[in-house]
């Protein structure tokens, strides 16, 4: 591969690597800032509170144009299901880069040994 051909893909690789990083910060700081609802909604479902709105609903006490996701059967719980999933993916991911970066670190060491 001739070097000003090889410099210009790894140019777009480290674009691509940059905003991918910047995305998943984004994404990152939404997680953390939805974490309190997410609780709240978690609290919500396995509470009292929700089975009262729920039969409330059945009985048709809400206002009929009313969102009312959260009194799904599924809503909320597969809400938390994806973030369980999610958090596994992301644990593993964050485990194998761990363990890529202490090799590097290890190879790092051993030819400032040398």
């Amino acid at each position: 591969m001739e070097q000003l051909e090889r410099i210009g893909k790894m140019e777009e690789k480290l674009d691509r690597a940059i905003a991918a990083l910047r995305s998943m910060e984004s994404a990152v700081e939404a997680y953390q800032a939805a974490a309190g609802d997410i609780r709240d909604l978690d609290a919500y479902l396995s509470g009292k509170e929700w089975r009262a709105d729920l039969d409330a609903d059945e009985k048709g006490l809400l206002p009929e144009g009313m969102k009312r996701g959260v009194l799904s059967e599924d809503g909320i719980y597969n809400m938390l299901e994806d973030e369980r999933e999610l958090l596994k993916r992301m644990r593993e991911l964050a485990e194998r880069y761990e363990e890529r970066y202490e090799e590097r670190n290890e190879e790092d060491r051993d030819e400032d040994a040398i």
